[in-house]
């Protein structure tokens, strides 16, 4: 893959391009090529982050994933400490593929001026509160790495900084259309675009709340918590503390990642937080209901909509033509309407 992305970009001369390298490593199967199959076999793994607590109250949709065969193989340690060393050359492999083309930027003198922006769809348990792969809304899986370098002199202000904003892989692509000079299409769009950050203008995007949906009809276990196919979606909401997972029909699940980071006590069901939990509910509901909810059309185009019938003469509730505005009365040969 890393080579054909060379052979693209050579192909193109000095045209302009965008690249989309979607590496699926690290990945199942867990297998990696030498050298690096062997590169970490004596490293120290982690310990797994996760209690007895969490079977002990285990969520009905947390108790499915776990009862898949992945969550089942890498709650065996054995299994686990297997795994990891693998994993880890599966990320050094990746690593060296980028670095691999980086240096091909760098000798085509194409470094200083293109955007690059490193992140992921989705992270990995591992083990991790009793699970595999990737599901739910677990950092492990939700908070993902995201790497931009922009190579314009604007971006010198912020250059090397880490940013805690609420940002999310919807705001990608309106930051690469607007970087690129153009105008994002935000009657498609839902994210924002990052590039004032970036320039140092503003230090965050204008959300209250930043927002993971999935869905687990897919999965065997959901007949057994008497869903059906249309009613198996759950949604995340994150404000920078609490982070909440909804669970229609079900009860939610809420975790403070101030004094709880390795969302391990679930407050889904505390007296205590039950402000909170409607509060981000709340939020989740202002989100759904204005999510281009509306035809998508440009601002423009509305722009030009509004207000049009009354401009062609189509003048409803007004009693009488004395109570019509004098600059949207009709010429009197016309007569009212």
């Amino acid at each position: 893959m890393t080579s054909r992305a060379i052979e693209a970009i050579d192909a193109l001369a000095d045209d302009p391009f965008f690249l989309h390298l979607s590496y699926i490593k690290p990945h199942w199967p867990y297998m990696v090529p030498a050298p690096y199959h062997s590169m970490y076999q004596d490293a120290d793994i982690p310990a797994p982050v996760r209690t007895q607590v969490e079977i002990d109250r285990v969520h009905p949709v947390i108790g499915g994933y776990m009862s898949n065969p992945a969550a089942r193989c890498f709650a065996d340690d054995t299994k686990r400490r297997h795994v990891w060393p693998t994993y880890l050359g599966l990320i050094k492999q990746v690593d060296d593929e980028i670095g691999r083309l980086l240096a091909h930027l760098k000798q085509k003198g194409l470094d200083d001026k293109t955007m690059i922006a490193l992140t992921a769809d989705h992270g990995d348990y591992l083990g991790d509160h009793w699970l595999g792969e990737k599901d739910v809304f677990f950092d492990q899986a939700a908070r993902l790495p995201f790497i931009i370098f922009d190579p314009s002199p604007q971006a010198d202000a912020t250059r090397g900084q880490m940013c805690d904003a609420l940002t999310g892989a919807v705001d990608m692509l309106p930051t690469f259309v607007e970087s690129l000079g153009g105008s994002p299409a935000w009657h498609w769009l839902e994210g924002q675009s990052l590039v004032d950050i970036l320039h140092g203008k503003r230090s965050g995007t204008d959300r209250e709340i930043v927002v993971s949906e999935a869905d687990y009809g897919r999965m065997p276990f959901f007949p057994r918590l008497d869903r059906t196919l249309d009613n198996c979606n759950m949604t995340m909401a994150f404000d920078g503390r609490y982070k909440l997972f909804h669970h229609p029909g079900l009860p939610s699940q809420l975790f403070d990642l101030r004094e709880d980071p390795q969302e391990l006590n679930d407050l889904g069901i505390d007296p205590g937080y039950a402000a909170v939990r409607e509060q981000l509910k709340g939020q989740l509901l202002d989100w759904s209901a204005s999510l281009k909810n509306r035809t998508p059309v440009s601002a423009e185009f509305m722009e030009k909509k509004r207000g049009l019938s009354f401009r062609q003469g189509i003048l409803i509730g007004f009693w009488s033509s004395d109570e019509v505005p004098e600059e949207r009365k009709l010429p009197e040969h016309l007569g009212f309407i």
